[in-house]
Formats: C-alpha cells, structure tokens, sequence
C-alpha cells in the first residue's frame, strides 16, 4: 500500500465511521435531529425582513466587472471635465449615460417615410404632449419638463433637430426636404443619433442629399448634475413611464409607430424580475414533491417512502430558509440571481435523499432502526460527502469573480450547501429514522395503524393495495427490489457491458465531444441588454426599432490627451495629429466626423497667420477660438499657464454585435496606448462594455478552480487516484459538452450563464462522483460486474435526481424573462448531460482499466 492509498484509506475510514456514529445517534434518538433544524430555520427566517434592504440590484455595479477600466477612466473625466447640464449641455460630452426619455418613431401602414407633413403633424403633437409632462414632487410641488430640461445658451436641448428646424409647423418639411442631408445637416449637425432608415440620393462626401428615411429618435434630457436635479429628473421620468401610454392612445397616431425608453428604464425592468420568479419557486416545490414522492412510493403501505421524500424536499427548503436568513442578518447583498439559487439547492438537496434513500433499502430490515441509519449513513457517507465538499468549495471560490451578481449567487448558493448537507444527516435522518420505526411497527404510511405483514391472498387486490403491507426478501434479508434496481441489475448493466454496446458508446462520446468542441467556437459573448426585462416589456419594440433603423453609427468616443503637454510645440501637435490618424484608420470609426479643437485651432491661426508655436501666443488666442467654437471650451481643461487635460471626438461605425463592441473596445485602447502621447479613449457605454475582458477568463478560471478543487477532494476520498480522475474528466466533459451546446441553442456566455456554467460542477459531480464511488467500492471480482453492481445501487437514484431536478426547473421555461429561461437551458443541458455521463459513460470507461479497484 503506498504512502497515497494510506492516507487515502484512512481519511475515508474516519469519515465513513464518524458518519456511521452519527447514524446510530440519529436512529437512536431522532427527535432533537428533527426539532433543532426546525427551531434553528424558524430563528434565522426573521432575516428576511431585511431583505428589502440588502436588495441591490444595480445593473452597473451587478453586471459590470467591479475594477472595469472604464470606471476609472470615468473618475478620470469627472474631475477634468465637469459637465454643466443648466447651461452648456452636450450630449457627445455626457460622462454618464445622463437622465433622458426618448421616443423612437417609424413608419406606419403603407408609408415609407416619416418625412412627410402628416407625420410630422403627429411628431409635433408628441413633442407638444411629453413637454407638457408635469411630475410630483416633495410637498407636492409640481416638476415640470422646463423647469428641468438640460439646458444650452438658455434653451431646453432640441429633441431632434430636424423637429427644431421646421418651427411648429408640419409643412416646412416639405421645404426642408429638399436641402436635407445626411449625416451633417447645415454643415455641422450630426444626425446619425437622430434618423435612421435613410435613403439617400447621389452624391459624394460626408453628406449626401436624403430621399426618405423610415425612423425618427427624440430624445428628451434631463439635468443631473446635482442630487437634487438628479431625484426630480427621475420623478419626471417615472411620470413619463406612467402617462406616455396614454398619450399616445389619446393622440390615436396612424401616420407613425411608437416606442419609447428612459435611461431608468432598464434598472425598473430588472428589479420586476423578482416579482416574476417567486411564483415559480412555489411551482417548483410543488412539482419536485410531487416528483419524488412518486418516484419513492412502493404499492407496500409499510415500504414505501412518501414521507420521507417530501421532507427531503422540505429539507431543502429548510435549507435556504436558513442560509439566507443568515445572510441577509449579516448585511450580505441580495441581488436577483441568487434567485436562481433555491432551483440548485432543490435538485442537489433530493439528490442526496435519494442516495440515502437507496442506501436504507439495502439494509436489513429485521435490524434495529439505529443499527439499520448506521449502516446506510456508512454507505452514503463519502459519496454525500464528496459532492458537497466540491459544491460548498467551487461556490466560495466563486466568489473572487470580478461581477458582484455571481458574487451574491455563489455566497448564498454555498452556504445553502452547508445547511443542506447538515440537514439532510439531521433532519432527514431523523425523518428517515421515525420513518423506520413506522416500519418496524409494520404499520401504514398514512393511518399508521398496524397492518397484516405481506399480500394477503384471500383478501383481493384491492385490500393488498391499500391495506396490506410490510414484506421483504427473506433470502437476504432487505427490503423487496425495487422494479428499477431490478431493471438496471439484469437488463440495462449487462447490456451496457456487452461489447458492441461498448463500441457504440464511445463512438457516441466522440460524436458528442466533437459537436460541444465545435459548439463552442460560436459561442456569442456579452448580455444583450433587452434581456434584462420581461418579454412583454415597452423596451423590447424599443430595441427592436433601434436595432432595425439605428444601427449605422455606434458610440461618439472622446480621445483624451491626460497630461500636461506643450501644444504649442508643433513636434507635439504632430503626434497628437498621428495618434488621432491612427485611431481614425480603425476599422470602427469614420474619419470625416472626427471633432478635434486642435484642428480647429491650427486651422484657425494657418488663416489669420497666428504663430501658435509660440506659448504665450497660443494660451492668450484661445479665447478667439472659445467664441468661434463655444463647445471647444468644454474639451479644455485650462489654467492659467498650462492645458491639464484636453478631449477630442471620433465617430465609430459597424458598431453591431457583442464581438465588434468588444474588438472595438481593445482596438482603440491598444492604439491609445502605443501612442506617443498619453490618451485614454472614453464612452459612458465602455462600463459595459468592460464585461467583454474579463467574462471568458472569469468562466474558464471558476471551472478550472472548480475541477481542480474535485480532484483533489476526490483524490482524497476515492480509493483510486485513477477513478478520481475520470470523475474529474466527467466534469471537464459536461462542461465542455455544456459551453458548446450554449450555442446551437442561442445562449450568450455572460454573467448569467456563467453562473449557470458554475452549477455544471454541482450536477456533474453529483451523477460522476456516486457511480464511481460506488464502481471502486464495490466487493465484486471483475470490472464489468463491478459497474454492474454500481449502477444496481445508485443508477435509480441517479434517475430520480435527473427526473425531480428536470421537473423542478421545467417551470423556469415559461419564465416570461431571458435570465430565467437561459438558466433552465443551462440547466438542463448540464442535467442530461450529467446523467448521460453518471449512466452512460462513466460505467463503460471505467472497465477499460483492469486495476480501477
């Protein structure tokens, strides 16, 4: 015996007799196994009355990674460039995303332009409409859209500039029709936010004259510089989220179709979710019960296990009681995805159950009950204790992932383990021991009144049914063979042992490993971020239409000059001049929109024949340039002898998908960085897009953290080192199987399914783990009998696990959201892909090891 199996044996032997101990103290006296889980639930279930103030759920700071460059390069334009939204406001120059409602309008019926005088007659009966929104506010004070309106020269920003030009009056489109263009309109107006669909006539340069155009944004912004700003710009926007449906049924537009968005939309749909998912847990019980108690149910009325299958499902309901009453006592954030947590924690928690379950058929039945709850927590000991070590370990290790929302998810999903790995060896024991007593008393499950031992022919079926009960197998001494442990001993094990079966089987592993390799070559990365609310939300005819009209020109990004440099030396000029060329030879951006005031400035001084190579000369001329190029002041960041900070903008394009935000986003930051001057290049919209470098590292290092952590456990509690590692092997297969599945069935790898990727180990372990514990612990001679004999004893309550899971999340697929529907695919791909390995591939592998014993 080596140093290894020594140290393995032992380990594994304390364990099994710890438990053993701990069995026959349940048996013995179970009443204070059954109460204390109960008292200790009942004293930690208060901690939900906080819940309401641990809830965050925050997009930004939830699904963004919490050290995003970009947050800091935001701090970096805060303090450089402080905005003034009452007086000079710039949408280009926003540091935030900022306070705003916007309606997008597109062609209704037959028409194929909104350029028409019977659309803008609606268009304007809109606007006059929202302008005349009043909100709420403290001590009833009314907040009126004027009163709060972003502010420039005086006047409220324009919606839409081609709603500006025609004056109030809908035929001056017509007129303005022809010397329309697009994208500059008069020159200097960009109005790609603005119009979209556009088709354009001939012509050259960067604006052609327009034909029509199908699709028409307002946008209306709102002050927030300040906190108070900030709270009435939010009042109106709630009120405009209220009244704007009835507007628009009262204006009764048919020249036009309507959608409409706010910047506090996307927070509000998202905290609906929790309200979409509670009835769901409560449906998920129901089912899981009704799941297991069927599955545990015998036609003996002394045999069989009804009860003891629905307070295992209560036991893990106990579970979550508990952890997260703890939780949110100790101030822990609740944020929506550890909604999902319960769904786990239900399918690991009957899991177990049944393996318990299991266990307590095979022993005998003439035993004490204390003797009989000795054996079983021998045999199920290690096996439970396998998968829990990996699931409490993966999920705390979980927690060092850069986004806060698998943060929380893995905090309150680890700590549920714990209870409910203590609780099934308490609670559920304790059931299961009352439950054995019933049974040494041979009496019925439901009147508990003693009944007459074994069929009693001369009664009738139907008195055997219902009245009769308490047989077992006198050959061995056990309760009667369940038909499924009888099917997996003599049909399903010895066909899977055949040798053809063999072949086919790992011809099917191959035909699945080569589709999941392939699989996840196409695997999308990012959020979309429609999905963050219910499918019948207004935000989703909202993106549809942007999607379709608006997809032309992406972000206006601010280069960043973020050091004092001498910008009257012409050497420095020309640097600033070839980092900018660089960065507007980008695949993503269009050189003719670029807005550089060093441009403006030097073209400035080449007519008046300045010499700004001169400081003195450059510093005291700004002035000139302020008044030519008033929101050139705002890109400066000017002290009395020196430019601190200094901003220039590039227009991007072909700004579509998830893969171009994240290519466009390390693209321009790789060319600001190797420039020779220091630049930061900077978009509100980089925060999000900051997930893009980190989601993929995050996933593939939680699994590896994850997988590594199963091997050593399971090198530490499997007799066989070899076995430990096919048991790992299961699961960098499952998940494998599971990241290229995500794609033939359009899920995104995000922060959502990350989570979801990380209950890969939990299942695949679950199923892995206790056929192969079972496969080396087993007392036969050869290998083929050995996983026989293996799947005779765990292959039910593999199936049961896989069934009650699969039924438990089957109501998350008529969630009305993204978030929950990807976790029940998710899901359910790692269950059926877990149990295929439990059932399927692990049994037929491990026999083409002759000393896998």
């Amino acid at each position: 015996m080596t140093v290894f199996e020594f140290n393995n044996y032992y380990i594994v032997r304390l364990l099994s007799h710890t438990l053993q101990a701990l069995g026959a103290s349940v048996g013995a006296h179970p009443w204070p196994f059954l109460l204390l889980p109960v008292m200790l639930s009942g004293a930690l279930s208060p901690g939900f009355m906080y819940l309401s103030n641990r809830e965050n759920n925050d997009l930004e700071t939830q699904y963004t990674p919490i050290w995003g460059p970009a947050k800091t390069e935001r701090l970096y334009v805060q303090t450089n460039f402080p905005t003034d939204d009452a007086q000079r406001f710039s949408a280009a120059r926003l540091i935030s995303q900022g306070k705003y409602a916007t309606v997008l309008a597109a062609t209704a019926g037959d028409s194929d332009s909104l350029l028409t005088r019977a659309a803008f007659a609606e268009l304007l009966a809109l606007d006059t409409a929202v302008r005349a929104l009043n909100a709420t506010g403290p001590a009833a004070t009314q907040l009126s859209y004027d009163a709060l309106c972003a502010r420039n020269n005086g006047t409220c920003s324009s919606p839409n500039p081609l709603l500006s030009a025609v004056q109030g009056d809908p035929a001056r489109i017509e007129t303005l029709l022809a010397a329309l263009t697009f994208p500059l309109f008069q020159g200097r107006v960009f109005l790609g936010p603005f119009l979209g669909g556009v088709a354009l006539g001939p012509g050259a340069g960067p604006a052609r004259p327009v034909r029509k155009a199908k699709a028409l944004r307002l946008i209306y912004f709102l002050q927030e510089d300040e906190a108070s700003q900030r709270e009435a710009s939010e009042l109106w926007l709630q009120a405009f989220l209220e009244r704007i449906p009835g507007i628009l049924e009262t204006l009764n537009l048919s020249s036009v179709r309507v959608a409409y968005f706010t910047s506090i939309s996307r927070q509000k749909e998202f905290e609906k979710l929790a309200q979409t998912v509670m009835p769901l847990v409560s449906i998920s019980y129901v089912l899981t019960i009704v799941v297991s108690v069927i599955s545990c149910t015998r036609l003996d009325n002394v045999r069989t296990k009804v009860w003891v299958a629905t307070c295992g499902v209560l036991s893990a309901g106990l579970s979550i009681v508990s952890s997260f009453g703890l939780l949110l006592f100790c101030g822990a954030p609740f944020v929506i995805t550890a909604a999902n947590s319960p769904f786990l924690i239900l399918g690991i928690g009957v899991d177990d159950m049944f393996i318990l379950v299991s266990c307590w058929q095979h022993t005998k039945v003439k035993n004490k009950v204390e003797d009989r709850m000795s054996e079983a927590y021998a045999e199920a000991a290690v096996s439970v204790t396998i998968t829990t070590l990996t699931d409490v370990l993966v999920f705390y290790i979980g927690i060092a992932t850069s986004f806060p929302s698998v943060q929380s998810f893995c905090l309150y999903t680890g700590t549920a383990f714990i209870f409910c790995y203590i609780y099934n060896l308490t609670f559920l024991g304790a059931v299961l021991a009352l439950n054995g007593r019933r049974e040494e008393g041979n009496r019925h499950w439901l009147t508990l009144r003693k009944v007459k031992q074994g069929p009693q022919d001369s009664q009738g079926c139907m008195y055997n049914w219902c009245c009769a009960g308490g047989s077992y197998d006198e050959s061995t001494g056990t309760e009667p063979e369940h038909p499924m442990n009888e099917l997996f001993r003599k049909r399903y094990g010895p066909f899977l042992m055949r040798k053809w079966t063999k072949v086919f089987v790992v011809v099917l592993y191959f035909l699945y490993l080569t589709s999941s390799i392939y699989g996840t070559v196409y695997v999308k990365e990012g959020i979309d971020l429609r999905n963050v609310a219910v499918d019948d939300s207004y935000i989703v005819p909202y993106y549809d239409l942007e999607d379709q009209f608006f997809l032309d020109y992406g972000p206006r990004i601010m280069v960043i000059v973020t050091e004092s440099v001498a910008y009257w030396n012409s050497s420095v000029r020309a640097d600033i001049e070839n980092c900018m060329e660089e960065l507007e030879r980008s695949f993503y951006v269009i050189k003719n929109f670029s807005e550089s005031w060093l441009r403006n400035y030097e073209a400035f001084a080449k007519r008046t024949s300045l010499n700004i190579d001169d400081r003195k000369v450059f510093l005291e001329n700004l002035a000139t340039l302020f008044t030519a190029n008033p929101e050139s002041a705002m890109d400066i960041n000017l002290s009395d002898t020196e430019i601190s900070a200094s901003r220039f903008f590039i227009q991007t394009i072909n700004v579509i998908t998830a893969v171009d935000e994240k290519n466009l986003l390390n693209e321009l930051r790789g060319i600001a960085e190797d420039c020779k001057v220091s630049l930061m290049v900077y978009h509100p919209a980089f925060i999000f897009f900051d997930q893009f470098l980190v989601i993929v590292h995050n996933t593939v290092q939680n699994v590896v953290i994850a997988t590594t952590v199963m091997l050593v456990i399971s090198l530490l509690l499997i007799p066989n080192p070899l076995c430990s590692l096919w048991v790992t092997f299961a699961i960098a297969s499952v998940v494998v199987g599971v990241s290229g599945y995500m794609a033939y069935w359009d899920i995104n790898l995000d922060s959502i399914s990350m989570i979801n990727l990380v209950i890969c180990i939990g299942f695949s372990v679950d199923y892995s783990a206790h056929i192969s514990y079972a496969f080396v612990s087993s007392e036969k001679p050869k290998v083929n009998e050995k996983a026989v004999d293996a799947l005779y004893r765990l292959g039910y309550p593999v199936v049961q696990s896989a069934l009650s899971t699969l039924v438990g999340i089957s109501v998350l697929s008529m969630a009305p959201t993204y978030a929950f529907r990807t976790c029940f695919k998710i899901m359910f791909l790692v269950v059926m892909f877990g149990a295929a390995h439990g059932l399927i591939f692990i049994p037929v592998f491990l026999t083409f090891f002759d000393f896998c014993r």
